[in-house]
């Protein structure tokens, strides 16, 4: 099986660590995962906002950047979803790059995804003990319907005590520019999240999505809480076997 890395460009400029994390577990998982070096944005602020040449222009890059590819892994809900729901509808319904689009989206995942339904894992070998709650972030939750599958994966954690998060599906209030252009609206809800956060007594907070847990952990650093962020790929990662590290990542 080819596997690439899709790291999303949240993950890239800002979080360096959530791929390290991610191709540590999966090759701890015996999967040996390629970084393509000509991904970018995968166009979702562009969508979203109306420019769709641009939008257009990103998908198609990263279409021709992944086809190819038995399975595209990205540590990211909102991403996953804009490769499956937004690329058919960009690039339209016919033509060769259209059949292109349909292959990059049917082996296109979500990181949990992979390993529950692809691998068939549920526990990937990790330790991590720390009270931890878990945040379903909108596009996870709803977009790709992501399920049980990341608390499926955090029960089986070595050490790690899993507590209910109140009100967890509801927003955080990031949204991407919803943040931007409601600023008040979105900081609100925030609030909101972060008090539930602080309910828990956890002293991490996690989720799939680098963008939520940015918007998060900002109040929660602010109101000097003591309580960490951490993307769901670094828990699962915590425990690497004697040998493991220092293996580059293949790219091409």
């Amino acid at each position: 099986m080819r596997v690439a890395l899709f790291v999303t460009c949240v993950n890239d400029t800002l979080f360096p660590g959530t791929g390290r994390a991610v191709v540590t577990l999966l090759r701890r998982l015996g999967v040996d995962v390629e970084f393509p070096r000509g991904q970018t944005c995968c166009g979702q602020m562009h969508a979203n906002t109306g420019y769709r040449d641009e939008a257009v222009r990103l998908a198609r890059r990263s279409v021709a950047v992944l086809r190819g590819y038995d399975a595209v892994v990205v540590p990211s809900g909102s991403c996953a979803a804009m490769i499956r729901e937004q690329y058919p509808k960009l690039t339209g319904p016919s033509g060769p790059f259209a059949d292109a689009v349909d292959r990059v989206v049917a082996v296109t995942y979500e990181l949990t995804e992979f390993l529950v339904d692809v691998l068939g894992v549920t526990d990937v070998g990790a330790s991590f003990p720390h009270r931890v709650t878990y945040h379903p972030t909108c596009h996870s939750l709803r977009g790709i319907h992501l399920g049980d599958r990341p608390l499926t994966l955090l029960r089986q954690v070595k050490g790690l005590d899993l507590v209910p998060l109140p009100g967890a599906e509801e927003c955080c209030g990031f949204g991407g520019t919803f943040a931007l252009k409601n600023a008040d609206v979105s900081a609100a809800m925030c609030a909101d999240k972060v008090r539930a956060v602080l309910d828990t007594g956890a002293e991490v907070l996690c989720a799939a999505d680098n963008s939520c847990l940015t918007h998060i952990g900002g109040m929660l650093a602010r109101q000097k809480s003591g309580v960490r962020v951490m993307h769901l790929a670094e828990i699962l990662g915590a425990a690497e076997p004697a040998g493991a590290a220092g293996r580059p990542v293949s790219a091409r």
